[in-house]
């Protein structure tokens, strides 16, 4: 198993690697595509309503051709003005409507933790939708805006927490954060993860064309760490919440799509509630 998931841990950094030293954008837009529409499949397949159907299926593959439908207009040298204008609604309404269900409605129930619940299944399935489409415009948009350093430097703050939490959780973890929901999680390990996090940010802050760079040109240094920490704590809680769907579904897994590895969504739950956030706070076209 631990063979397995070196070799696609491999094959997936060499697949991100070269879509983002590819000459064009389109290689990144289209893995960005594959892998919104998996993690929407995967999503519905935890929450939809009446199991087994091919709806996840056949909504991940339409929303698949509107997202390369929309690509194809915001990389045209005179995108459409219906184009335009779309981008401006995601960014105004869809962006910030989706930080705050994250923000509150998520962490709420992360917080209260009630794994063995199935309600809600449609409310869940139509946020699913709709984090997934912001995840995607926001990924799209800062990668055309800042370029793929900005991009990695973006994903390392998610690594950083994520691996930084697992070995301080190790060390010294002793107490649960989540115990309903993710068992092996500790307040220790989050801190540790919150810290890391922070560290890097302001490390790369110097660092032109980073997202801390473009953080500190924005806001003091003081805002720069309170972001960071911010957004590390919010990597948590998409990490949390993909964990109660599993427990609410039965499943271990989003799915096998990765050997190893389990299902996108498994390797993507921190990203969804940093990208659009993390547009919002370094600066958005509207």
């Amino acid at each position: 198993m631990l063979k397995q998931r070196v070799i696609t841990a491999i094959v997936l950094l060499a697949v991100l690697l070269g879509t983002l030293l590819a000459p064009g954008p389109w290689p990144l837009v289209a893995l960005f595509t594959l892998a919104a529409a998996c993690a929407l499949w995967e999503w519905l397949r935890l929450t939809w309503p009446r199991p087994g159907g091919a709806f996840p299926a056949v909504l991940a593959i339409v929303a698949a051709a509107g997202l390369l439908a929309l690509a194809r207009q915001w990389l045209a040298p005179e995108p459409g003005a219906w184009a335009l204008d779309l981008r401006s609604l995601l960014n105004r309404w869809l962006m910030p409507a989706v930080a705050l269900a994250w923000v509150a409605g998520a962490t709420a129930m992360v917080v209260r933790g009630q794994a063995a619940r199935k309600a809600h299944g449609a409310w869940l399935s139509a946020f699913g939708v709709l984090a997934v489409v912001a995840v995607w415009a926001a990924l799209v948009q800062l990668f055309l805006m800042h370029g793929a350093w900005f991009l990695v430097s973006l994903l390392a703050l998610i690594w950083f927490a994520d691996i930084a939490a697992y070995f301080t959780g190790k060390a010294l973890g002793r107490h649960k954060l989540a115990p309903r929901v993710s068992p092996g999680k500790t307040w220790e390990g989050a801190f540790g993860g919150l810290l890391a996090a922070a560290a890097w940010v302001m490390a790369t802050a110097w660092w032109p064309g980073s997202f801390g760079a473009v953080l500190s040109g924005r806001w003091p240094w003081w805002g720069v760490l309170a972001v960071a920490i911010f957004l590390a704590a919010l990597s948590i809680v998409g990490d949390l919440f993909e964990s109660l769907l599993k427990r609410r579904a039965g499943v271990k897994d989003s799915s096998q799509l990765l050997p190893g590895h389990g299902g996108v969504y498994d390797r993507i739950d921190a990203l969804l509630p940093v990208a659009p956030i993390a547009l919002l706070l370094s600066g958005v076209p509207l």
